[in-house]
């Protein structure tokens, strides 16, 4: 994959408690293939429980229909991503698909836009209207729809749209005379969801770093695994 990456980090004292480690790798780029565009996802059992990570970047634009382009994405993303099938036990599960896992965590820059035009937004943002721009957030239509991530979960965002920016600065691109070629809505494309019956959300925000055109949004939550040694439920 091209410029998407994905690592998981765990205290070392949990480590020996994971096993089955497997990655897929779904390219949707140029001729709804190549690498520039795509997912990547983890799998693991941790103790008895099942745990997936994706990390994906979802097809770009902002004109009318390109959304259906981004559902067409995670649809063709959760039909294709298979991990490696491997020796099974009698005493563990292998999800081989990624909604077989008990616990699924997907991030990335999922690209969904506002639908509302370049200057309402930006009214609304001096206005700090998060509501009324959220309710235009185009994955919160589709997902409502029922056209993408059906049974998945997001955390409410107050928040500041992460996309468009001038780099190396807090200022959306557009603003300027000299970035107004580059102008772009503002938009919340970096996005955190889930899935799973004990998985819950304690965090959702955005961090304030200049590194790209984006800004980074991190989640914490709290999940529950069955412990190895007892069956009993661990956070």
């Amino acid at each position: 994959m091209v410029g998407i990456f994905l690592t998981v980090w765990m205290r070392k004292e949990l480590v020996q408690y994971v096993s089955h480690l497997r990655i897929s790798c779904v390219g949707r780029g140029i001729l709804g293939c190549l690498g520039n565009k795509g997912c990547i996802s983890v799998s693991m059992l941790f103790h008895k429980t099942t745990l997936c990570f994706l990390c994906s970047h979802l097809a770009s634009g902002e004109k009318e229909g390109d959304e259906l382009r981004r559902n067409s994405d995670v649809i063709e993303i959760l039909r294709n991503t298979q991990f490696p099938r491997i020796c099974k036990t009698s005493n563990s599960r292998v999800p081989e698909k990624i909604l077989d896992h008990d616990q699924v965590i997907w991030l990335g820059d999922l690209n969904y836009r506002i639908a509302l035009s370049y200057s309402d937004t930006g009214k609304l943002l001096k206005e700090k209207a998060w509501d009324t721009l959220y309710n235009n957030d185009q994955l919160k239509i589709e997902r409502e729809a029922g056209r993408v991530f059906k049974g998945w979960k997001e955390g409410k965002i107050y928040f500041a749209p992460t996309y468009k920016y001038s780099l190396n600065s807090d200022i959306y691109a557009g603003e300027t005379v000299e970035t107004k070629s580059k102008r772009r809505t503002p938009a919340w494309c970096d996005r955190i969801l889930w899935r799973g019956s004990e998985i819950y959300q304690l965090s959702y925000e955005r961090k304030e770093s200049r590194f790209s055109d984006h800004r980074p949004v991190c989640a914490t939550f709290w999940v529950s695994v069955e412990a190895m040694e007892d069956g009993s439920k661990r956070r």
